[in-house]
């Protein structure tokens, strides 16, 4: 963020943390918000629930980062509370619930833990809001958990959209357009950093990785920054978090990316297998170089289905459902929503 925009937003924060609360006060009498900590895998874990009614299908949203929140990002997505029920969830290690647990009290962090966590947070929703299942959205490093908890549990979804998926890229496709957009724009650092830290994921470590990250948002042109536009926006004009929260958050990614880094680079899709007992989209920003969108066709390609459908955000990088939630909305709207729809009047006969 530039420093004038970064003062402007520091300035303003109060009076659009006032609009956005405005912006997300529920007043159906059919709605829902909540957020409080539920016990999880054995430790508190931060949830919020919103929704205009609660009888509408449920949306739990899986985040990435490692360890970067999505409950920043509510008034963004207030238009879809219309339609769907959306649970953000602070993951272990991540947000509110790293603040409550702290580094110790996180225990062991994997993804395979994450995913144990995610099950049983379903379990808990699916009581909590009398729906016989729920719609899984995996969000980039939380689409590898989100795979997981899909091939395990697929009694559990209605479907699994996965967003800003990462992918098998045994072509090294994404390094190559990634050199080639450092190349592009003039950044001499991203490519010589690219080009020492090889195409083998297994051989990075978690600073390269993070400083490749920043380097290759301010490469990318033409697509909202991710950092800029998105999420330090929304850190800053977020009324359910304070600056010491917001302090938290960052020591919560920073702590979670050190946990994941290995079991990130290291990650087996082959394991988890190709073939999924439930419904399967993939919807990518068409300009996403953090996880690319050749690479998660293929990946979509490979996948084995009772029903499948690959979706394109225009003029969108990583994170396109918040950068573009209005196309994102009308493909939720248009495609995976029917289906819960009919599956839920189905079970009710």
């Amino acid at each position: 963020m530039h420093m004038s925009n970064a003062l402007v937003q520091i300035v303003m924060r109060k009076r659009n943390q006032q609009k956005n609360a405005r912006l997300l006060r529920i007043t159906a009498s059919e709605g829902i918000a909540e957020s409080s900590f539920v016990r999880i895998g054995g430790i508190e874990q931060w949830v919020t629930i919103r929704g205009e009614n609660r009888r509408n299908p449920v949306l739990l949203f899986v985040h990435g980062g490692p360890g970067s929140v999505y409950s920043i990002f509510s008034p963004l997505l207030r238009s879809w509370e219309k339609d769907f029920t959306i649970v953000q969830w602070d993951q272990r290690g991540a947000g509110k619930t790293f603040r409550r647990n702290g580094k110790q009290g996180s225990g062991s962090l994997t993804f395979d833990r994450l995913a144990q966590d995610g099950i049983e947070l379903s379990e808990y929703l699916c009581g909590k809001l009398q729906q016989t299942k729920l719609i899984l959205v995996g969000s980039s490093a939380g689409s590898l958990t989100g795979i997981m908890m899909a091939a395990r549990r697929p009694d559990l979804y209605h479907a699994y959209v996965g967003t800003d998926q990462n992918a098998p890229d045994p072509e090294h496709v994404g390094h190559r357009l990634l050199l080639e957009a450092f190349r592009a724009t003039g950044s001499k650092k991203g490519a010589e950093l690219l080009e020492r830290m090889g195409t083998d994921p297994s051989t990075w470590n978690s600073r390269d990785v993070d400083t490749r990250n920043r380097l290759m948002v301010k490469a990318i042109r033409g697509v909202p920054n991710m950092i800029t536009d998105l999420i330090m926006p929304s850190m800053l004009s977020s009324p359910e978090h304070t600056m010491k929260d917001m302090s938290d958050l960052f020591k919560g990614m920073k702590f979670s990316a050190e946990a994941l880094h290995e079991d990130m680079v290291r990650f087996d899709f082959d394991k988890i297998g190709y073939r999924f007992e439930l419904p399967v989209f993939i919807v990518q920003g068409d300009s996403d170089f953090i996880t690319p969108t050749a690479t998660a066709k293929a990946y979509y390609g490979r996948i084995d289905a009772p029903y499948k459908e690959f979706g394109l955000i225009h003029q969108a990088g990583h994170l396109a459902c918040f950068s573009r939630p209005e196309q994102f909305y009308a493909f939720l709207q248009n495609k995976v929503l029917p289906l819960a729809v009919a599956a839920e009047m189905k079970q009710a006969r």
